[in-house]
């Protein structure tokens, strides 16, 4: 990401809210130089106050949106895990069945069997 190189004018806003705290705190014998170097002081200062503010919600935004893909994920996860489960147990019943009838049908060879040969 490129920084934005142009040098930002401050809003109006702004200007007009310095200029009136600078005079709020004027002293006697202070030239309008000075007060105008004072607001612009002020001026800066907010500025960078707000840049602050504006990059402090930024990051919570950021914080928020990421928690959300974490409840999100936990959420999917944990379903993916449940329906792993039910799919693990149905598995778990064949090899059972299968043994049961392998020995069911054992039994009934061997009962034929001797059915046959008496």
């Amino acid at each position: 990401m490129a920084k934005n190189t142009k040098k930002q004018t401050p809003s109006q806003e702004t200007v007009t809210e310095a200029m009136q705290i600078a005079r709020a705190n004027q002293r006697p014998g202070q030239t309008k130089e000075q007060t105008k170097l004072i607001a612009m002081g002020i001026q800066k200062g907010i500025d960078q106050y707000k840049k602050q503010h504006k990059a402090k919600i930024r990051e919570m935004d950021k914080r928020k949106k990421k928690e959300q893909r974490s409840k999100q994920d936990d959420l999917e996860t944990s379903q993916q895990t449940n329906d792993s489960d039910t799919l693990q147990q149905a598995p778990n019943r064949l090899p059972w069945v299968l043994l049961t009838l392998s020995w069911l049908l054992f039994a009934a060879y061997l009962v034929i069997s001797q059915f046959y040969t008496a």
